[in-house]
């Protein structure tokens, strides 16, 4: 099943979703000066066309499968070569000096392929700057899972979850230090989210996607969303100020090829 993005829904808190980019961003080594830059998974194309600007020298990539994402990401002045194309087959024709990656690469299979793959195919020198949900096994993942499994909808969704459970730290570090130096952590960010559902909302722009794609009705994907909302209203109760806090955690990886 192809999985179609809504950049107007993914970018309803857009803030929140900008910040560990940027957090990574300013991660990445201050004595790097790249030629060549590939933001893989680059979505709207926003953190692609702000690497453009601080290295108005390298010739920057953004690629992304989804042909709706990169339509707006088109539409952005400046100048980046976008690429429509698959992370997992990615085989840039030259060595880049940077990839940058930002909560892509938890849709991914193997990672203990994937991983030391990209880093293999970076310049020496080269910085592969990635960040990841922490989600798997987060609660409002689990009931999503739960949910698509146990209702009338089971034998259409109930394995469609591409979102893969992200491998432990020192598993990471052991695939990728044969190869370059590796800075790891992890951070959880609390965001404090305004509106109806928030929680919901926010799934909406990333994990239900296949999830509501695989529905055959309006009113069948409003009965998986009541049944979904329900769990999670009870997890994320709205605030006395009528806000709803929702802690997130991600992962962080700068690795520096040697």
């Amino acid at each position: 099943m192809t999985t179609l993005w809504d950049p107007q829904q993914y970018e309803r808190f857009k803030s929140y979703r900008d910040r560990p980019a940027l957090d990574l961003m300013v991660q990445i080594p201050g004595d790097l000066d790249p030629r060549e830059i590939w933001d893989i998974g680059c979505g709207t194309g926003e953190h692609a066309a702000l690497l453009a600007l601080r290295h108005p020298g390298a010739l920057t990539h953004g690629l992304d499968s989804s042909a709706e994402m990169l339509a707006a990401a088109r539409a952005r002045p400046g100048s980046v070569d976008w690429v429509q194309g698959d992370i997992a087959a990615f085989d840039p024709p030259r060595p880049p000096d940077l990839i940058f990656t930002n909560a892509a690469l938890q849709w991914l299979p193997d990672h203990a392929a994937l991983f030391p793959r990209l880093v293999s195919v970076l310049a020496p020198g080269g910085v592969f700057a990635c960040q990841m949900p922490i989600t798997f096994d987060q609660s409002w993942h689990v009931q999503m899972r739960e949910v698509a499994a146990n209702g009338p909808w089971a034998d259409r969704i109930g394995h469609v979850d591409k979102v893969q459970p992200l491998a432990t730290t020192a598993q990471y570090h052991n695939w990728l230090s044969p190869l370059a130096e590796v800075d790891i952590w992890s951070t959880t960010y609390l965001h404090v989210l305004e509106g109806d559902d928030p929680v919901v909302e926010w799934m909406k722009g990333t994990g239900l996607r296949p999830y509501l794609q695989g529905l055959g009705s309006d009113v069948e994907r409003e009965a998986f969303l009541a049944a979904y909302r329900a769990k999670v209203d009870a997890d994320f109760p709205k605030q006395p100020d009528g806000t709803t806090l929702f802690p997130f955690p991600r992962l962080f990886i700068v690795a520096r090829r040697r």
